[in-house]
């Protein structure tokens, strides 16, 4: 109820900030440009509004697959993250309309400044035009949420399966177990990761800081960064094409909690 009391409170920000941006394109030829930059950068605000009310979503998901696995309520969250996604979509058309309006509008240099509450209009209408669903799917946070939903149900199903199968021989649970944890250990420190993150490109994973060490000294010496997880083709691992693997992140502080427990 709170989360739910909070995104309403920013969505109402958000659209007070969508008319204070129309409100001052109506004053027609007294319009500055610089009035129309401090809304743009208002704008930008609500879009953190945006990134951070998918973050919560993500997080719930994760939690209900880790501790009840509801489908249902995992569904519900899931269209949570599409009408963020939408939303998303709509401000970055709405900004784009304004800034090539204002783009042209300088560009052709007229002695009159026009309508620009119809030129934006007209623009962003154009652009709402060619949505489409796949456009929701293809949203970078979404894209995120599926595959960190996707890993965290693996998980689930694997530690399940693991407490089904009790008459297993227990050579077989310890090589299950020893398969699970190698996914757990960095391909550079050869550790137990405990700060994950996943290469967006090759969809490995490594321990944060060891990555971001072997990027920062490859860039000093002018030289690009091959995958170190052996086998991987990919040679051009980037800081911007790491996120946190937060499924990878509970699978690893889960069977170490069970390790504990069974002390």
């Amino acid at each position: 109820m709170l989360v739910e009391e909070r995104e309403r409170g920013k969505q109402f920000i958000c659209n007070k900030k969508f008319e204070s941006t129309n409100s001052k394109m109506q004053r027609g030829t007294r319009i500055s440009f610089s009035s129309v930059n401090s809304s743009l950068s208002s704008l930008k605000n609500c879009q953190s509004y945006i990134n951070t009310g998918m973050d919560i979503a993500t997080h719930v998901a994760l939690d209900l697959v880790e501790n009840f696995n509801d489908e249902e309520d995992v569904r519900s969250m899931e269209n949570v993250m599409l009408e963020y996604a939408a939303l998303d979509r709509q401000l970055n058309h709405y900004m784009r309309a304004i800034e090539e309006t204002v783009d042209q509008i300088k560009q052709d240099k007229p002695e009159n400044i026009p309508d620009l509450k119809s030129l934006v209009k007209e623009k962003f209408t154009a652009l709402e035009s060619m949505n489409s669903d796949s456009d929701l799917e293809k949203n970078e946070k979404y894209m995120y949420f599926k595959d960190q939903l996707k890993d965290m149900k693996k998980q689930f199903r694997l530690q399940s399966d693991s407490n089904d199968n009790d008459d297993i021989e227990q050579i077989d649970e310890d090589i299950a177990v020893t398969q699970s944890q190698m996914n757990f250990i960095c391909p550079i420190t050869q550790m137990e990761m405990k700060k994950p993150v996943r290469n967006k490109v090759c969809g490995h994973s490594y321990e944060e800081d060891a990555i971001l060490k072997i990027i920062q000294n490859r860039k000093q010496q002018k030289k690009k960064v091959r995958c170190p997880k052996i086998g991987c083709s990919h040679d051009d691992v980037k800081g911007s094409d790491l996120v946190p693997d937060e499924a990878l992140k509970r699978a690893i502080d889960s069977q170490n909690k069970q390790s504990w427990s069974t002390l």
